[in-house]
């Protein structure tokens, strides 16, 4: 912020109040000839409020040093006022920088819970981050290599089509094909709900990270169990990670399956729901 407006910040030691005796100055200026004088007043808007403030803060600034001549007006209008610079045409934006982000396989970095997109050749590698309100940016080594609107939607991907590879299917060492493959040594049920991630996001790339976190689920549960929480989550097209860890932390995958009998599995049975037969 310093650097924006071509200032110098002179930071005061702490509980040394002489360091910045000017402003410890003003404040009494303002607690005598503005808050004690406002102290009994009634204001029905903060408009009404600044108005009084304002012809105080004018009044204040006019009235006569007691040890020298002129006023805080006329010290401001002589000296303070022929040395002031304009303000930049661009408005400072506060900025959070984040270091050391590491690109996962996807080209994706994760931001507050949203993935942007990196240029697919900076894979495994770490990056910073500049966020302001409104951008992300991506660094590597200094350099900007990515640069997206900011979304505040967790879970979901910005990414631009110039960072993929020429083809998702040849992307590295990293074809869809080997995710599934590494899924089908747990089981068919870990493949197909792997293969069904895949197929549902715009870019198979999107999915990887979720599949390779079912696929890792297998270690901390044991491959059976995974394998009955993915029959589960397939039967109810629950194609997500969050979905087959929710089912294996609740323990669901140790129940049998509700028996389908052609209707939806997650069907209520009540007498007052008649269904389709009633009305053959």
């Amino acid at each position: 912020m310093a650097a924006h407006f071509g200032v110098a910040v002179i930071p005061a030691r702490p509980y040394k109040p002489r360091d910045k005796a000017k402003a410890e100055s003003a404040v009494l200026v303002v607690e005598r000839w503005i808050l004690a004088r406002l102290r009994n007043h009634r204001f029905y808007s903060l408009g009404e409020l600044n108005v009084e403030i304002r012809r105080l803060v004018a009044a204040a600034n006019l009235k006569p040093f007691k040890k020298m001549p002129g006023s805080r007006q006329s010290v401001f209008d002589e000296i303070e006022k022929p040395a002031l610079r304009p303000v930049p045409t661009r408005p400072y934006e506060f900025a959070v920088f984040q270091r050391g982000k590491k690109v996962h396989i996807d080209y994706h970095v994760e931001v507050d819970g949203h993935y942007y997109s990196v240029p697919y050749q900076h894979t495994g590698e770490r990056v910073d981050i500049r966020l302001t309100a409104s951008v992300v940016e991506i660094f590597v080594r200094g350099r900007r290599v990515a640069s997206h609107l900011r979304s505040y939607v967790r879970g979901r991907h910005t990414t631009d089509p110039a960072h993929r590879p020429e083809s998702h299917r040849r992307h590295l060492e990293w074809p869809p094909e080997r995710i599934v493959s590494w899924a089908e040594k747990t089981g068919p049920e870990t493949a197909a709900l792997v293969k069904g991630v895949l197929e549902s996001r715009p870019h198979p790339e999107q999915g990887y990270r979720a599949c390779l976190g079912i696929i890792r689920l297998g270690k901390r549960y044991g491959e059976r169990r995974l394998e009955a929480a993915c029959r589960r989550a397939m039967s109810v097209r629950a194609l997500s990670y969050r979905s087959v860890e929710s089912i294996l932390k609740n323990g669901l995958d140790q129940k049998p399956l509700p028996e389908r009998d052609g209707r939806p599995a997650d069907r209520r049975h009540h007498e007052n729901l008649r269904g389709p037969d009633y009305y053959q």
